[in-house]
C-alpha cells in the first residue's frame, strides 16, 4: 500500500496483481466524506460509467460476462435502477473494481477507471491525483532502481566471497580468522575503485553512518560489480592478491573512463536536444 496527497485528500494506491489500483472511497471523501458509498454507486449507476467500465473489461478480462453486463446497460438511466461496486464484480465478474475489507477496505479500482471517477468527482482534482500518482511512480522507479544496483553488488559480493572460502581460506582457520580474510579481500576492491580502504574511508568520513558503496554512484556501483566478477576469477586462477589489486586498478580506471565518457556525451545529447 501507498499513499498520495491530492488537494489534502490522502489516497490510498494498492498493487493488486501487479496493477495499480487507486481507492475510490478515498477520491470520494473529497467530495464528500460522509457519503462516499452513495458517490460511487450514484457513478456506477451512470450510463456513460457503464459503457466505460464495460468496453474497458472487453479488452482487459477475458472472462467478463458480456449478457449480464448488456442487462445493467440496458437498465442504466432508469430512476429505479441502482448499482453497488459488490453487485457490478459478481455479477459480470469484472475485475477492474475491486471491494476489499479489513483495515485498508473500502472499493478500489484499476487506475485507469479510478482516474475515470475522479473526473466525475472533479476535473480539478482528477488532474492533480494523476500528477501526484505519476510522482509516486517515479519515486518508486528511482527507488527500484537503487535496489536492484544494490542487491546486483551483493549478488556479485557472494560469488565473490564464495571464491575466496573455496581458494584462499584454509578449512583449519576459524571463523573470526575468516572474517578477517574476506574484509581484506573486499578492501582488494575498495583500493582498486576507491583508491583507499574501508577503515580509511571511515577515518576520513567520520560524520557518515554508511560506507563509500553507499555513497557510490550509479557508474561505481556498474564498475564494482564487474570488479567483483573478475576478482572471483583471479582468485579462482591462482593469481597473487598483489596482481589482482594491480590488474583490477587499471581496469577500473579504464571503465571508469568510459563509462564517465558515455554519461556526458548523453548529458551532451540531451542538451543539445533541450
Amino acid at each position: 500500500m501507498a499513499k498520495i496527497n491530492v488537494l489534502n485528500q490522502e489516497i490510498t494506491v494498492a498493487s493488486i496483481q501487479e496493477d495499480d489500483y487507486i481507492s475510490l472511497t478515498d477520491i470520494a471523501r473529497y467530495k464528500n466524506k460522509e457519503r462516499t458509498d452513495d458517490l460511487i454507486r450514484n457513478w456506477l449507476r451512470n450510463r456513460n460509467t457503464l459503457e466505460f467500465l464495460g468496453i474497458w473489461e472487453h479488452l482487459n478480462n477475458p472472462d467478463f460476462k458480456p449478457v449480464e453486463f448488456d442487462g445493467f446497460k440496458t437498465q442504466a438511466g432508469l430512476n429505479s435502477f441502482t448499482l453497488t461496486p459488490k453487485q457490478w464484480i459478481e455479477k459480470t465478474a469484472a475485475i477492474g473494481i475491486i471491494s476489499k475489507a479489513g483495515r485498508y477496505g473500502g472499493t478500489y479500482a484499476h487506475k485507469d477507471i479510478a482516474f475515470e471517477f475522479a473526473a466525475w468527482v472533479s476535473v480539478e482534482f482528477k488532474l492533480y491525483l494523476i500528477k501526484e500518482f505519476q510522482r509516486l511512480k517515479e519515486d518508486e522507479r528511482k527507488t527500484l532502481g537503487w535496489d536492484i544496483r544494490r542487491n546486483l553488488a551483493k549478488i556479485n559480493y557472494r560469488i565473490h566471497t564464495d571464491a575466496i572460502q573455496q581458494h584462499l581460506i584454509p578449512q583449519t582457520l576459524e571463523k573470526k580468522q575468516t572474517s578477517t580474510v574476506y574484509a581484506n579481500e573486499a578492501d582488494v576492491l575498495n583500493l582498486a575503485l576507491f583508491g583507499m580502504t574501508a577503515a580509511q574511508w571511515r577515518k576520513s568520513n567520520p560524520k557518515q553512518k554508511g560506507n563509500m558503496r553507499d555513497e557510490a554512484d550509479i557508474i561505481q556501483l556498474v564498475c564494482l560489480s564487474n570488479l567483483e566478477n573478475l576478482n572471483a576469477l583471479f582468485i579462482t586462477e591462482g593469481v597473487p592478491q598483489s596482481e589482482r589489486l594491480q590488474r583490477l586498478n587499471k581496469i577500473a580506471i579504464h571503465q571508469m573512463t568510459l563509462l564517465a565518457s558515455d554519461r556526458r556525451m548523453k548529458l551532451s545529447d540531451s542538451m543539445d536536444e533541450g
